[in-house]
């Protein structure tokens, strides 16, 4: 097998119908928020990032990303029209995004992104189809930085 690593979770993604409502319990927990929301135009979403503790030793620790959509028939409209809020997405950081893409192909996993496209905070991201994970949207991501 090659090595696509270091592999770690990223991020987590829920869907929630509205940013500020969606955040009130990550804010009591004491996560701190991004400073900015972004909005990813091609998906159709507004993103905010709450990171977890960061004095634990990543130089990336595990964010918890709100997905607001920006109309009904964008992908988190309607994720949230089928199975309202909830997690929408897990998301795994990787070292070699397209590597990792044609590997995968190779041995027959469905992938929704053949190739990567760039998403939230600039990074190339691709998602693997939930029929390939055992019903889990997978996204993964490729940063500059790893842990």
């Amino acid at each position: 097998m090659m090595d696509f690593g270091p592999i770690y979770i990223d991020h987590i993604g829920i869907a929630t119908p509205n940013l500020e409502e969606g955040s009130k319990f990550w804010e009591l927990l004491g996560l701190k928020q991004g400073s900015v929301d972004e909005h990813v135009e091609d998906q159709g979403v507004v993103t905010r990032f709450f990171s977890t503790d960061p004095s634990s030793g990543y130089s990336h620790p595990p964010n918890i990303e709100l997905l607001e959509p920006t109309g009904e028939s964008t992908p988190i409209g309607k994720f949230l029209a089928k199975r309202g809020p909830g997690i929408q997405q897990l998301c795994l950081s990787v070292s070699n995004l397209s590597g990792l893409l044609e590997y995968l192909q190779q041995h027959g996993i469905q992938l929704i992104d053949e190739q990567p496209r760039q998403g939230a905070g600039g990074h190339m991201i691709a998602f693997v189809h939930p029929r390939s994970t055992g019903g889990v949207l997978v996204e993964l991501a490729q940063r500059e930085s790893t842990p």
